[in-house]
């Protein structure tokens, strides 16, 4: 699936993400701006950095409208969706908590998982050594990145394996 990450005007408040399936259909969002990397394309090197493949982005990319895929995946309450699709959420809560912070704490960052997978009464996902500075360092380097695209000009990304 193709993602399209497209900065809209300079006094605009939110962005636009399009996913473009392998079928030729899509879907879309607004994305809101933040200080940080933008929450959907921290999912973007959450679940490719991880290999998953039944997150937010595989649900999408499986043909799932965006809008209801947010719905079900931020609800703590939902049991509508797999375990790995929460567990992306969880992943990606934590690792944006720590862009916030500008520094990475591997001790927080996995406290913060743990946290939010029990929230929602989930299992906690098993999580690779080292996985989240990995995941910190990438989502520095796309965000550099996303800060140089041009007011009207878009950010291309291929996401692996769906």
């Amino acid at each position: 699936m193709k993602l399209i990450a497209r900065r809209q005007g300079r006094t605009d408040k939110l962005d636009l993400l399009r996913c473009m399936r392998r079928d030729g259909s899509e879907t879309s969002t607004a994305m809101p701006r933040q200080g940080i990397l933008p929450h959907d394309l921290v999912h973007y090197v959450v679940e490719s950095a991880l290999g998953w493949r039944h997150g937010f982005l595989g649900m999408v990319a499986a043909g799932a409208d965006i809008g209801w895929t947010m719905a079900q995946t931020h609800d703590p309450a939902s049991r509508d969706v797999a375990d790995q699709a929460i567990h992306a959420e969880a992943v990606v809560e934590s690792l944006q908590a720590q862009l916030w912070s500008a520094m990475f704490d591997d001790a927080l960052f996995l406290d913060g998982v743990r946290s939010a997978c029990e929230v929602r009464g989930r299992s906690v996902p098993q999580l690779p050594d080292g996985c989240g500075t990995a995941m910190f360092e990438q989502a520095l380097a796309l965000n550099a990145r996303w800060q140089q695209v041009p007011f009207h000009g878009s950010l291309e990304l291929e996401m692996p394996g769906v």
